[in-house]
């Protein structure tokens, strides 16, 4: 007979990897529908770049470190999240990725911007591929990369600086920077300019506060951010 507790870990993960899953069948739905072109070739290869990124780079992750995609699936439910990223953790999310494919959608529909080259298309996802890829690398390496900011005592929270860490301080905040260009350059839309322009101003304002955090209540950050001077941008900040 099956362990009760067992089962219901066993059904946890199985709806969390459907609910991850479903959020990045999200972007297709958006871009085909929304853009009424189910022939538009751009939005189902960065559909497919994102969803082998997301789901992949999630597997990947909870291979190396059982349990962390529970955690992040908690979304600081019952725990001592920093109270300002309530707000920007969603916000960070919705905007690196939907709002920008909603706003392609719409061009794509109406015709707001003339189409890009191929090769534009294709330098756009090369972007997204390699942006994504960053991300991922900073996900599997970072056992502590929950989905929102906070202190985590009770997993033995200590700094993290392998890996893409060596290079940055928040490494998987900086790949997602290449797809806010990326994004929408592969989908031929001047306006998604507009909606990453958005999200790079709130990623910078979540790294700045998480970074402060950090510094104030993790062991050992301050020596680490001696050693590795950049928060985002390599060369510049």
């Amino acid at each position: 007979m099956r362990d009760p507790a067992t089962t219901r870990s066993v059904e946890l993960s199985a709806t969390s990897w459907l609910v991850i899953v479903a959020a990045y069948l999200v972007v297709p739905f958006v871009l085909i529908v929304g853009g009424r072109d189910p022939a538009w070739w751009g939005a189902w290869a960065l559909s497919w770049v994102a969803l082998v990124a997301g789901v992949g780079g999630r597997a990947l992750a909870e291979r190396r470190h059982p349990g962390l995609l529970a955690d992040r699936m908690r979304f600081g439910r019952g725990q001592e999240v920093a109270p300002w990223d309530r707000l920007l953790a969603p916000l960070m999310g919705f905007s690196i990725l939907y709002l920008p494919v909603i706003v392609a959608a719409l061009d794509h529909r109406y015709g707001w911007t003339a189409p890009f080259p191929t090769w534009v298309n294709v330098v756009g996802l090369l972007l997204c591929v390699t942006g994504y890829g960053v991300t991922v690398w900073a996900l599997v390496e970072n056992r502590f990369f929950t989905s929102t900011v906070r202190i985590q005592t009770e997993r033995g929270h200590r700094v993290c600086d392998s890996g893409p860490y060596r290079y940055l301080r928040h490494p998987g905040y900086a790949g997602n920077l290449l797809p806010l260009v990326g994004i929408p350059l592969a989908l031929d839309s001047l306006w998604a300019f507009a909606a990453t322009g958005a999200a790079l101003v709130i990623s910078i304002v979540r790294t700045a506060l998480e970074d402060r955090t950090l510094m104030a209540g993790l062991p050992g950050y301050r020596r680490y951010a001696q050693r590795v001077r950049y928060r985002l941008l390599p060369g510049l900040w």
